[in-house]
Formats: C-alpha cells, sequence, structure tokens
C-alpha cells in the first residue's frame, strides 16, 4: 500500500484564545475575620439559639420603661400577693386562682380587682406588679455586667499589656499590686465602700473597678509574654516600631479572640455578684428592683406565694445560662486549633 501524504492548510487552523474566565479560573473570595467567625458560629445550634435569646432579654430590659405596664416603685396594698393572671387562659397558676384551705378561688374577685386589668407575672406583698419590677431589675443587673465588661476591655487589657511589654522591675512591681488587691474578698470592698457611698449601684460599681479586672489583666499579661518572643514582633522591634504600636498592632489583634471570650464569661460572673451582694442586703437597695432583690423578697415568702421567687430565679438562670452558652462557642470559634 502507497504510504499517502494529507496535508492540511494553514487556513484549517484557529489560534486558540481562552476565555478570562477559562485562563484565571475564579477563586473563592477570601473571608474577612468577621465572616469566618459567623460562619464558624452558626455551625454551634446551642451558640445561636442563646444569642437570640440574648438579645431579647436586653431588648425587653432596656425598653422597661416603655413596656413596663407600671411603675415598678408603685404599691397597690388592695392588690397584694396577687397570683399570675394571662387574659384568655384557664390554666391554674395563670387564672388569677390560688388554693386557700383546700378550697381554689379567684384571687382577683376577691381583691375586686376589675376584670380588663391583669397582673401577667403577679403582685408582691405590697402590691406592686412583678412584670414591671423583673423587667427593671434585669435592666439594672444587665448595666451592671456590661460596665465588669468594659472595665474588663479597658483597665484589664491595658494593665496586662503594659506590665508585660514592659517586663523587668515594672512587670515585676505590678504584678504584686494584683496580688494584693486580688487578696481583698469582693464583699469586703463592697462593705468598705458603704462607709463613703449609700448600697446601690454606685458602691456595686466601684467594688469592680478596684477588682473586676485582675483576671483580664492575667490573662493578657500571660498571652503577651508568649507574643513577645515570636519572629514578627522581633522584626518589628528591629525596625525601631515603638513598644505602643507593637503593642496594638501586633500582639492585641492576636489575643482580641482571648480577650473577646474571657470578657464575655465576665458577665454571668458580674450579674451573680450583684444578685449576691442584693440579695444580702448591700447591693441595691429595697424598693429598687433588681435580680438580687427580688430574689431576697420572694424568698420570704416562698411556701406561701412560691412564684415570686421561681421568676425572679428563672430569669436568673436563664440570662446565666445563655451567657455562659455564648461565650462557650465564642471560645470554639476563636480556638485555632478547633477542628471543623
Amino acid at each position: 500500500m502507497n504510504d499517502q501524504k494529507y496535508f492540511v492548510p494553514d487556513s484549517a487552523f484557529r489560534p486558540y484564545s481562552p476565555t478570562q474566565a477559562e485562563a484565571e479560573p475564579e477563586l473563592p473570595r477570601a473571608l474577612s475575620f468577621l465572616e469566618d467567625s459567623w460562619r464558624k458560629l452558626r455551625k454551634n445550634k446551642a451558640a445561636v439559639v442563646t444569642l437570640v435569646l440574648l438579645l431579647i432579654i436586653t431588648a425587653l430590659a432596656f425598653l422597661a420603661p416603655v413596656l413596663s405596664p407600671f411603675d415598678p416603685n408603685e404599691q397597690h396594698l388592695a392588690y397584694k400577693n396577687l397570683p399570675p393572671k394571662w387574659p384568655g387562659v384557664n390554666i391554674n397558676g395563670l387564672n388569677g386562682t390560688t388554693v386557700f384551705r383546700g378550697n381554689r378561688i379567684d384571687a382577683y374577685a376577691l381583691a375586686k380587682v376589675p376584670e380588663e386589668q391583669c397582673f401577667l407575672l403577679g403582685t408582691d406583698e405590697f402590691g406592686r406588679d412583678m412584670l414591671s419590677r423583673c423587667l427593671w431589675g434585669t435592666r439594672i443587673s444587665l448595666i451592671i455586667a456590661f460596665i465588669a465588661a468594659l472595665l474588663d476591655l479597658t483597665i484589664g487589657i491595658s494593665y496586662g499589656l503594659f506590665s508585660a511589654m514592659k517586663g523587668g522591675r515594672t512587670d515585676t512591681i505590678m504584678q504584686r499590686a494584683l496580688e494584693i488587691l486580688s487578696g481583698i474578698p469582693s464583699l469586703v470592698l463592697v462593705v468598705l465602700m458603704l462607709l463613703v457611698f449609700e448600697p446601690g449601684i454606685t458602691s456595686i460599681i466601684l467594688a469592680m473597678v478596684i477588682s473586676s479586672w485582675i483576671p483580664m489583666a492575667r490573662v493578657v499579661r500571660a498571652e503577651t509574654l508568649k507574643l513577645k518572643q515570636m519572629e514578627y514582633v522581633q522584626a518589628a522591634r528591629a525596625l525601631g516600631a515603638s513598644g505602643i504600636k507593637i503593642a496594638l498592632s501586633h500582639v492585641l489583634p492576636n489575643i482580641s479572640g482571648i480577650v473577646i471570650v474571657r470578657a464575655m464569661f465576665s458577665i454571668p460572673s458580674a450579674i451573680f455578684f450583684e444578685t449576691f451582694l442584693s440579695f444580702l442586703g448591700v447591693g441595691m437597695r429595697i424598693p429598687n428592683a433588681s435580680i438580687g432583690t427580688l430574689l431576697n423578697g420572694g424568698y420570704k415568702v416562698f411556701r406561701l406565694y412560691p412564684y415570686q421567687m421561681f421568676i425572679p430565679a428563672v430569669i436568673l438562670c436563664v440570662i446565666m445560662l445563655s451567657f455562659n452558652l455564648f461565650a462557650d462557642g465564642l471560645r470554639d470559634v476563636f480556638d485555632p486549633k478547633m477542628k471543623e
């Protein structure tokens, strides 16, 4: 068989010119720090649920002046110790009835309360609306908690950063001062504040100013001491960067996750601190409402009117559990060793 040669003319060829998409395939957009954190947080269902719950509680508490049906300190002695009553609900415990000498009676009819008037969470021993007092009490407790977090983010971070960056004798002196302050019990500090100030939010905040930021300062110092030895910090120092610039530009951004988580854990601790002091009578002053004062009044009549203690106790448990679960979710988000 003879070999045949086939010739393809040049006109049959066409230069290949790939499109931009084929030449440079589009890569996924890089996520920012906040977007990546939110993506990880959404995978933790408990953290998302508690975040929504905390936003609702915070909104209700800070809208207390608008949402409260009554003045929290307004007394109606004729309506004292009324059980909760929800319109249209005929469930014992929520229909305004109570048990008296073995018989269930309508407490609202006995107190001659107008039919259109209802106390959704009942009233206390002075006839004050429990719903209004719970809203205002939660507001006070959250204000104190957020102030504690603010102190952590200002005094605690500044003190810890300065101590670690200076090092040497300065660091030693500052840490000895922290040990002295941390050795004074918080209850003693509040009692000392009462010698100058009246019981209330002022004395609680001043006591927290003295001692609440100490754990944050220690955490920040420990992390800063580790980062000081890193290569990029040493390079910045060799290039002539000042200590303040190194602390703010290189150290602080790398410990921001730990700082945020620590600040979130400090909020429930501050709420419990205020509740404990108010329950003992050295915190918020009666008749001002806070979760602690509500518990203080409710436990005295717990056997007769258990709702007066159960309601603020449930609010306290929900707030503290929500903050702890949310902070735990944030800790997983900011943990670089977390496996997705």
